[in-house]
């Protein structure tokens, strides 16, 4: 019988310390990743009801690329998860989708290409990616356009949040606001 050479020693050192290691490794405990708690439309209602707070709706379509940039993006920032799951309801609303909703007592549906809601929440102003705020009472009380980088949505968010959009100008607030760590 031969004796393994250095080889042969080194192949058995390396397995031996490969199993050492693995059996350390916990499958399944990575850091959850923090995400956006994005809510079907009558789930923001109901919670409502319970705990009022504002609803940002992100209005998008399936084709929108910069939709899809902001959802990879914007959406996946720390502070922008963190602000928003903690001041308002965000629903994704898809300007294009077949199904039926009431709010309010009121029946919604696709017409032509568009879904009647989308037309109504962005005032017939149809853009992709677009923003529409209520407030507590379900009144829209903004509609914002367009790709935002988590700068400038971090801005949005603060200025409908905090209701400094009832007592001071977009212009001027957007001179003063430092962040949300400021």
């Amino acid at each position: 019988m031969k004796k393994p050479g250095i080889y042969g020693a080194i192949v058995v050192i390396l397995f031996a310390a490969l199993l050492v290691i693995s059996s350390f490794t916990v499958i399944g405990d990575e850091p959850k990743k923090t995400q956006i708690n994005w809510m079907t439309m009558q789930e923001a209602v109901d919670a409502n009801k319970t705990v009022p707070k504002k609803m940002f709706f992100d209005v998008y379509t399936d084709w929108c690329g910069w939709c899809k940039r902001m959802d990879a993006t914007t959406f996946q920032n720390t502070q922008i998860v963190e602000y928003m799951n903690k001041n308002f309801y965000a629903v994704k609303f898809n300007a294009e989708s077949n199904k039926e909703i009431t709010i309010n007592g009121k029946k919604y549906t696709k017409k032509n290409r568009t879904h009647e809601f989308a037309v109504e929440m962005l005032q017939g102003k149809l853009s992709y990616p677009s923003f529409a705020i209520y407030d507590e009472s379900k009144s829209n009380i903004g509609i914002v356009q367009g790709f935002k980088s988590a700068q400038d949505l971090e801005k949005i968010l603060n200025y409908f949040g905090t209701n400094t959009h009832k007592k001071q100008s977009w212009v001027e607030y957007s001179k003063n606001f430092k962040g949300f760590t400021q």
